[in-house]
């Protein structure tokens, strides 16, 4: 077994978070960090013709904050950046704050965050094949959320949420999922050289 594969295997059980030094500080750190993260990456956002929901940075956020701090740090940054949003600090999608119509993505964010993370503590986030399947899992929870409170808030029948809320989103899933396919892998043996 090679140094690397064992330090590897004696880190099972961890996320990259855990790496750091243990303390309530970091954890309190590390949540607001998410949320924080969560919400600047909210503003990167391209509108959709034909849809009341833009392509933005968030999903992408919250699945790295889950799979990189775990499934309980993880669903808390979301829960904070979700209350943060509803109390009136504008930083969901585009700058905007409360409810709205793509609020049930935020709640999907918040579950597939958290079952991304314990996948992640499971070695999810190890090597790029189990990371796809781990994003690719993250982005149909956040969908099974997102799109059916679209169809309701928007009045939409589930063929006009789906076609307004999932299928103008699945190239950019695919390309998001790519970049997490290669960095939490390659996070992984950095510090696993270290």
């Amino acid at each position: 077994m090679s140094t690397a594969t064992a330090a590897a295997s004696t880190r099972t059980g961890t996320v990259l978070a855990d790496l750091l030094p243990a303390s309530r500080v970091r954890d309190v750190a590390l949540v607001v960090g998410g949320a924080a993260l969560t919400g600047l990456a909210a503003q990167i956002a391209v509108p959709v013709p034909g849809s009341p929901v833009p392509v933005t940075g968030q999903t992408f956020a919250a699945l790295l904050v889950g799979t990189a701090l775990g499934a309980r740090r993880g669903l808390l940054s979301l829960a904070l950046y979700a209350l943060a949003g509803l109390a009136g600090v504008p930083w969901f999608a585009s700058g905007t704050s409360g409810v709205s119509v793509s609020f049930g993505y935020i709640l999907g964010m918040m579950l597939a965050s958290a079952v991304v993370g314990a996948l992640a503590r499971r070695g999810a986030d190890r090597d790029v094949l189990r990371m796809a399947g781990t994003m690719l899992l993250g982005e149909a929870i956040i969908y099974a959320i997102g799109v059916p409170y679209l169809a309701y808030a928007a009045d939409l029948s589930a063929s006009a949420a789906i076609a307004a809320g999932l299928t103008p989103f699945l190239i950019g899933d695919a390309v998001k999922a790519a970049l997490a396919m290669g960095a939490l892998p390659a996070a992984w043996k950095f510090a696993d050289k270290n």
